[in-house]
């Protein structure tokens, strides 16, 4: 008899664990948790961004202030760009009102960078 409350107590843990599971999945296939992500989709990183600034973000590289941030200088600094780091995960979009192409990065989820855009945090991406 005392096997039948085992049992019992496995199936109820195993039936909250499933039901959670399934309501977890309906907000994630809802879009309320990655909202900040969905909102950006489109829309250009703003250099004024406290994170953007502290990092030295630039839609142009070219316009890095190097003195501020020497990693930029030099013929090495010459080939970073946001589209060959390791943080540009998604790439070959567009942002509203801007030319060129933009991406996703993780270190900016508030926003699409440039793919010739440029941050402190650039490392180079493996195998590129």
């Amino acid at each position: 008899m005392s096997h039948l409350p085992t049992s019992r107590r496995k199936f109820l843990k195993a039936s909250a664990i499933a039901v959670s599971s399934f309501s977890l999945l309906k907000i994630l296939d809802n879009g309320s948790i990655p909202a900040a992500y969905a909102q950006a989709a489109g829309k250009a990183l703003d250099e004024n961004d406290p994170t953007a600034k502290a990092l030295g973000y630039v839609h142009d590289a070219a316009k890095t202030d190097t003195a501020k941030f020497p990693k930029r200088k030099g013929p090495e600094g010459e080939k970073q760009f946001c589209d060959n780091c390791m943080f540009y995960t998604q790439g070959g979009l567009k942002a509203e009102g801007k030319e060129g192409e933009w991406g996703k990065c993780t270190i900016f989820p508030a926003g699409l960078v440039a793919a010739k855009g440029w941050c402190n945090s650039w490392t180079l991406k493996p195998g590129a």
